[in-house]
């Protein structure tokens, strides 16, 4: 993950990687099949420890509003060059030429997040945290909302940093979401 994110995909050879990992190019080739297949796994692997972090904040003894704030702020990218998040850039560029599965398997990664959203959202709503709104759709918009300034992050913006994009989203949510 550190290597695609220093380097990119594009300069991240076979070789280099075995050498890092102790393995030989071959033998990456053999479990991976391609560099493609590389990130996509990489990928997976980072969602997964992610989606275990997500998962101990959203159940956490916390007030729904504050569940939010911590899903928000475990979205954002740390800064410039994220690896995670170069990872995600990396996988939405190939996208274009992926096969069905590779889509299928993005997808299941992006419907997690998507439906942890809902089900909080829904969550603030039945508690009147939130003002009635459909939780599938504000998740939708808010998701497209995070992930526009989170490229801007990840890609270093200047004048876009990981402070200002979580007071912008804060503001979103304090403008959008109060109950009535």
């Amino acid at each position: 993950m550190s290597m695609i994110a220093e380097r990119g995909l594009e300069k991240l050879t076979m070789a280099g990687l075995g050498r890092e990992v102790g393995m030989s190019s071959g033998h990456l080739l053999y479990y991976f099949h391609s560099k493609d297949e590389l990130l996509l796994r990489t990928l997976e692997w980072s969602e997964g420890r992610l989606g275990a972090e997500r998962a101990r904040l959203l159940t956490a003894d916390l007030g729904v509003r504050e569940r939010l704030d911590a899903y928000v702020d475990l979205y954002v990218p740390d800064g410039h060059r994220d690896p995670h998040w170069t990872l995600w850039l990396e996988v939405w560029n190939r996208s274009q030429n992926a096969d069905d599965t590779a889509r299928d398997r993005q997808a299941a990664i992006e419907g997690a997040w998507h439906r942890d959203l809902v089900a909080l959202l829904a969550e603030g709503v039945s508690r009147g945290a939130f003002r009635p709104v459909d939780p599938d759709r504000y998740a939708t918009r808010l998701r497209a909302l995070l992930d526009g300034f989170s490229i801007h992050v990840a890609i270093g913006l200047r004048g876009t940093d990981r402070r200002q994009v979580l007071a912008h989203v804060r503001e979103f949510l304090d403008a959008s979401l109060p109950a009535s």
